[in-house]
């Protein structure tokens, strides 16, 4: 069995919130099936907006701004698969995780053949909710070479901290972390 490494972007602002717990459900299947799993939970990190200064460009990657994300993206360049989590505001992927997608652009071009997999939360249980959510986030696998949505969670209809508990996203999220081969 080939163990994979498995890197878990938690964008949830509430600390084991909704997306957060579907995050551990995840990962603790990921972990069962053999797999090198880490989690960063992004509102614990320093990590700042892109400024479109491009020093990147003229500096092999290296980011203008020194905070966390330079870590973080080592970890996604080192992963190979990446899992990324959101609650859903305003029909969209939040601020935390948004950051941290325009942030790839220092090194996007070394990300390869990375398998996806999507968690989103919100209140509402609609269908079309998490359409732009999902979207946001294929976006930037869209920019990868080689890159592959392996799956995607629908946490619909939550919204207190908690609510996702009895719910049955978090078996769907455990097996979808457990089929990781």
């Amino acid at each position: 069995m080939n163990m994979k490494k498995v890197l878990v972007l938690s964008g949830s602002p509430r600390h084991k919130g909704n997306s957060d717990l579907l995050c551990d459900e995840f990962m603790r299947g990921t972990s069962e099936a053999g797999n090198d799993v880490e989690k960063i939970w992004i509102p614990g990190k320093k990590i700042g907006y892109c400024h479109a200064c491009y020093f990147c460009k003229d500096h092999d990657g290296e980011c203008a701004i020194k905070d966390d994300m330079a870590e973080v993206l080592q970890k996604m360049l080192d992963a190979d698969v990446i899992v990324m989590a959101s609650p859903v505001y305003f029909y969209s992927i939040n601020a935390q995780m948004k950051a941290v997608i325009d942030r790839t652009v220092a090194r996007w071009l070394e990300f390869k053949n990375k398998e996806f997999y999507y968690i989103m939360t919100a209140a509402e249980d609609e269908d079309h909710t998490m359409a732009c959510t999902l979207e946001c986030f294929r976006g930037l696998a869209a920019c990868f070479e080689g890159s592959k949505e392996m799956g995607v969670i629908y946490g619909k209809g939550v919204y207190e901290k908690g609510e996702i508990r009895d719910t049955p996203f978090m078996s769907q999220a455990y097996e979808m972390g457990k089929s990781i081969k």
